[in-house]
């Protein structure tokens, strides 16, 4: 190890920058975030410096750099851009045992800066110890796109419960307990910018943990829910979110649309019990909501995993409505719906400025419920999606066509979408029925109906055509 990693505590401390132009201003910004007090010493400075002594928020010498002047600092950056100026200021430095940052000089530094990944008061610094500067801010950039931008607020939150925790738990319940804390609701709320009911859940929590301890059945207190929509197939459509519920999981109940490749993706050692539909094992939505509620209250967090999104026609809000009156806590993670795939990977925009200006989901299990407004859905300049419609396809071919669609209206059938074997067989009102007959179409498929599915078909063929030519 080239560097020791440590942070330096520079609030109210002097801290010597030796230039005055861009570099410097990159420093003096980072220095600033510190609170530390900037002294400035160059013969000329960019106006961003002068601005800011003029503001009072740093201090300017009009000078050349003198060995003097790193005299009572807690630490020396050297920007002048110039070779020998910063190693005379790092040879004064040096001298007084004072820490020293040469720009672009890694033999003449004491100490380097690190790309930065700020959640304060989380940091995260990544250094390549000057040989790579831009592979580290790389890293950060990485590093940055994963974790939570409200990751400070949550570690915030935890800091200004601590004592409360130590007073209420033994030592060894309590690193169990903030890894439910980190991982579950309590976590979620406060990342979603609502810590007052989080901070309603932690004592909940907290109250629930220290009575089961204190009886010593040694019990995990209540559970969680977590409603994650898996996406329409393709695992690395999975949230980041989802992801990470997954990985912390007791039990996980999922739904035959969700494939293996997706729960692979869970915690190796959870419990997956399935909960699906299929010929001969037909599990009800009662007996769904009775194995939330029963796991929960074991103590487990469970992950309720649907194909798609929970919200569009994944009984979710059924399943939020019972964990809701049993006192269970819940996540509701959104899942890519299967419209969204479907069309993201057959190049079919569900809404276009010059075809349709709205696009309505459907589900195909309630044709013959009159509530439908079946003239609204086969008005033109729209797109419409029949969610598991492919079995009633002959009905609702009539049905619009009753209502006034046009025989002629494209429209497109997409089996399991975003899948290596997903299909695409596209037509009009008139000849689809035929054509998802003789191709053995099976579910799980959409039916996506509107001009926007002519649209992609052409430029599928412009992009055929392209191929060849080229």
């Amino acid at each position: 190890m080239d560097y020791l990693p440590v942070f330096l505590q520079l609030r109210d401390r002097p801290v010597l920058v030796v230039g005055g132009g861009r570099v410097a201003v990159r420093k003096v910004e980072l220095l600033r975030r510190t609170g530390a007090k900037i002294t400035v010493v160059a013969p000329e400075i960019v106006d961003e410096l002068r601005k800011l002594a003029f503001e009072g928020e740093l201090r300017y010498i009009d000078t050349v750099f003198a060995p003097e002047h790193v005299t009572g600092t807690a630490a020396v950056v050297a920007a002048t851009g110039v070779p020998d100026v910063n190693a005379a200021v790092s040879a004064a430095a040096r001298e007084q045992n004072i820490p020293v940052n040469a720009v672009d000089d890694p033999t003449a530094s004491t100490f380097i800066f690190p790309a930065i990944v700020d959640r304060s008061p989380i940091l995260i610094a990544i250094s390549s110890g000057g040989q790579a500067p831009v592979l580290a801010r790389r890293v950060r950039e990485q590093m940055e796109a994963f974790l939570p931008a409200r990751l400070g607020a949550l570690a915030r939150f935890m800091g200004e419960r601590r004592k409360a925790v130590k007073r209420a738990l033994r030592t060894a319940a309590r690193r169990s307990f903030w890894e439910r804390i980190v991982g579950g609701v309590v976590g979620a709320r406060v990342f979603a910018g609502d810590e007052a009911t989080a901070g309603k859940d932690f004592e909940r929590e907290l109250r629930t943990t220290h009575l089961t301890r204190s009886a010593g059945t040694g019990g995990l207190g209540l559970g969680e829910c977590y409603l994650i929509g898996a996406g329409p197939g393709d695992p690395d459509l999975l949230t980041l979110r989802a992801l990470q519920l997954l990985q912390q999981a007791d039990v996980i109940l999922y739904d035959r649309l969700v494939p293996t490749a997706v729960l692979e993706r869970a915690r190796r050692d959870a419990e997956r019990v399935f909960v699906g539909k299929q010929p001969g094992n037909h599990t009800t939505q009662e007996r769904i909501n009775e194995l939330l509620v029963h796991y929960a209250r074991l103590g487990l967090r469970v992950a309720r995993l649907k194909g798609g999104d929970p919200f569009i026609f994944g009984r979710g809000g059924e399943e939020i409505e019972v964990l809701a009156a049993q006192g269970i806590p819940y996540i509701v993670v959104p899942g890519i719906t299967a419209a969204l795939g479907a069309a993201a990977a057959t190049n079919i925009p569900l809404t276009h400025r010059k075809l349709a200006q709205s696009v309505t989901f459907v589900t195909g299990h309630v044709l013959d419920d009159e509530s439908l407004d079946w003239k609204a859905l086969a008005r033109g300049r729209q797109t419409v999606v029949f969610y598991m419609g492919v079995g009633h396809l002959p009905q609702i071919v009539f049905r619009l066509q009753a209502a006034g669609a046009p025989v002629d209206q494209p429209v497109a059938v997409v089996e399991r979408a975003t899948l290596p074997e997903q299909r695409t067989l596209r037509g009009t009102l008139g000849t689809i029925v035929d054509t998802v007959q003789a191709a053995n179409v099976a579910p799980p498929a959409l039916l996506i109906v509107g001009e926007v599915t002519a649209l992609a078909a052409a430029d599928a063929l412009m992009v055929s055509e392209l191929g060849a030519l080229v």
